[in-house]
Parts: structure tokens; sequence; C-alpha cells
């Protein structure tokens, strides 16, 4: 064994730690922990190719392959694509967050060494969402950097991610609780998932983070009844919502929605936020109607928005920078058209399957991130996002890392 190994590993460990760390911080602390995991990745393969093979079991999981195919296509359809050069590279640039996943389980190799990294992911989840509630009760908080931290409670993101991301945490604590070594920890992992139920009910507005939170409570009712009674569960989402109505400010939050849905049919430009979505909907689908096989090309939604509009009326304002339709499914629909969604929702399949080959506890974490992940995708643009997709990114790989390395000792 080279004398520089063991500096190697820690290394590896560190930043594979620095990454789960970052999840749900800056921006900048989530870019610079990308690039870091990035670098490691390159030299630990240099450094020792056949050791870093045999230590390394990735032949059974079918996520890093569907992310390489997903990240090949995107690539090959900057020869077709309609949008300028500068918005093709950074739609690319944007999922290649996916790459953060295999990273994560390329560089964490045991057991031992997953539990550091997912023990240190749930603790910085926990100081924001402390963090929050501070906020909330209108103590300072001087590490906060979120730009209506004050008003809206969120510390480093925005109160739209947060939530989400809060939703996501209550989960985890709940189906990882069992994990806990001793009493004390198992009962502080129940708390905080209660904490971080509440915080999405009572701290953030964010309704996309509410509906995430019913999928999150519904999906471990789910799970903890009997299997003779799991058909009764169908009728926990609607009861849930029910309760929740009337907290804080959901009944307003819903009813502004549906208002807002009112407006747009009388009059389908009404700018509101609500308004704004269902009309990049309608759009989106007109521009995939024109090109269903293979879409327009990486970074096209922009540019085909501006076509279509411009279309029905020649005075329309174009949208200037790169957007998207806040919803994943029609933005990998007018990029890739049909072939496009059909790939998320391989990647999507890919992930549960490598989930349900593993242990109980973390097969129903993995598979709650997933499922918020689809929640939080049919209303915003989920995994294009810099913030909220680097989070589930970090997640996953932590999630899957542990579960595929669960039990395993290092190679020295």
């Amino acid at each position: 064994m080279s004398p520089l190994t063991p500096n190697i590993m820690n290394a590896r460990v560190a930043i594979a730690s620095f990454a789960a760390a970052s999840a749900g911080l800056s921006i900048a602390l989530i870019s610079l922990s990308k690039l870091f995991l990035m670098i490691a990745v390159v030299v630990v393969w240099l450094w020792s190719t056949q050791k870093f093979a045999e230590n390394v079991s990735l032949k059974n999981l079918w996520t890093p392959r569907l992310i390489l195919v997903i990240l090949a296509v995107f690539a090959g359809s900057l020869l077709w694509t309609t949008a300028p050069q500068d918005q093709a590279m950074e739609a690319i640039g944007k999922y290649g967050k996916f790459l953060v996943i295999p990273a994560l389980l390329l560089l964490i190799r045991c057991r031992q060494e997953a539990l550091l990294v997912l023990a240190i992911f749930l603790g910085f989840q926990v100081i924001s969402l402390l963090s929050s509630w501070l906020l909330f009760f209108h103590l300072p908080v001087v590490w906060a950097s979120g730009k209506h931290a004050k008003e809206l409670f969120a510390v480093f993101a925005t109160y739209l991610d947060q939530s989400i991301m809060s939703a996501v945490v209550a989960a985890l604590f709940w189906h990882l609780k069992s994990l806990a070594p001793n009493r004390t920890l198992f009962y502080l992992a129940i708390a905080m998932s209660l904490l971080a139920l509440g915080s999405v009910f009572v701290v953030f507005v964010g309704r996309t983070g509410q509906l995430v939170g019913l999928a999150m409570i519904s999906l471990a009712v789910f799970w903890a009844l009997p299997r003779r009674f799991r058909l009764a569960a169908v009728a926990v989402p609607p009861l849930i919502a029910l309760l929740a109505y009337g907290v804080g400010a959901i009944p307003q939050r819903f009813l502004t929605a549906e208002s807002e849905a009112s407006a747009f049919l009388e009059k389908p430009a009404a700018v509101t936020s609500t308004g704004v979505r269902l009309y990049f909907w309608k759009s989106s689908i007109e521009a995939m109607a024109q090109n269903p096989l293979t879409g327009s090309g990486a970074g096209s939604w922009t540019t085909e928005y501006n076509r279509v509009e411009r279309s029905k009326n020649h005075n329309f304002e174009a949208l200037k920078a790169a957007s998207n339709p806040h919803q994943e499914f029609f933005l990998w629909g007018v990029q890739l058209g049909v072939v496009g969604i059909l790939l998320l929702l391989a990647f999507l399949g890919a992930v549960m399957k490598d989930f349900l080959k593993m242990d109980t506890a973390i097969a129903r974490a993995g598979q709650s991130v997933l499922a918020a992940l689809v929640v939080s995708c049919l209303f915003n643009s989920s995994l294009y996002d810099a913030h909220i997709g680097s989070f589930f990114c970090i997640s996953l790989g932590v999630l899957l890392a542990f579960g595929n390395h669960g039990g395993t000792t290092p190679k020295q």
C-alpha cells in the first residue's frame, strides 16, 4: 500500500462530507463542493485505477448508468438545439449536477464512511431547521444569507426551496430513526422530524413544500399500516389535507391559488404565480407539438417560448434571459421531446429500483426523497434549479451510497 493512500482516503471522505454539508447552504458553497467532488473523483481514479475499481461496486446500480445516458443525450442535442450557444451550454451545465450522485457513490467506500457522511448531511439540515425557527421567533441568526430571511425565515435558500427541503428532512429523520445507536438519539430523530414538518406548515408559506409535506406524511402512514389495510391508505392524503387546511396560512395560500387559476381561465395572460405557471405550461405544450420526438435541444425552452408567443403576437415582449416553465417534465419535453420525458421517467424508475434492493429504513427514506422530487417537479423545474436541484442530487447520492456500501469494509 502506498504511504499516501490513507491521506487520499481521508481527503476523499472529507470532500464527500463537505458536499453533504453544503446541501441547502449558499450557492457558492454548493458550487465549490461540486467542483471538489469532480476533482476528487478524477484524482482518486488516476491515483490507483485498479484498487479504485476493486473498492467500488456500482455494477448492480441503474442510477449511474441512466445519468450518463441523460447527460450524453443532452450533449448530443447541441447538434440540433435552437438555443443560443451560451444558453445551451448553461442548460447542460445545470444538469451536470446529476454527476454528484455517481461521484458520492464512487468516493464513499464503506458503511462507516457512509454513516459519517449521512450524519454530517443530517446535522447541517438540523442547523438550517433550527435557524428557520429562530428567525420565525424573530431571534438573530447572523449566518442567515437568504434574500428574505427576516420576512420569510429561509436561512440560505428561498422559502419555496427550504419548505421542500424541510419536508424531505422530516421524512429522512422519521425513516432513519431506526439507525440511531441509542434511545436518546431515536427520540431526538422523532423530535427533529416533527419540528421539520411543523416548519413546513407553520413557518414557511411555500405551497409546493406543503404538498410535499402531505406526500411525506401519506407515505409514512401507508408504510406504518399492516399490509391488509394499505388499500385504505388512499384516503390518507385527503384526510391529512383537511386537517392541515386549518393550520397557519395554508387555507389562504390555496384559496389564492384557486382564485389565480380562475383568473387565468378568464384572462390567460394574468400575471400571478399560478397564472404564469399555467401560461408557461400551455406554451410548452405548443412548443413540444412542433418537435414531439427529439425536442428543440438543450437550453431551448426560452427560445421556443418566445417563438410560440411571437407567432401569436408580434408585439410580444420576449424573454431575454434563460428561463424555464416551472415544471420539470415540460422542460425536458421542450428540450428533448418524448425522448426527454421518457429519460426523466427512466431516471426516476432507476432510482426507485436501486432503493428497493436496500434495507427497509434506507429504502423508505430514499423513496420518500424520490416522491418529494416528483411532486416538486410537477410545479417547479426542480432538477434544473441550482439550489433545490443540488439538494435532491446530494440527498439521493448520500442515501444510495449508504445503502450500496452498507456492511462492507474498505480495502487497504
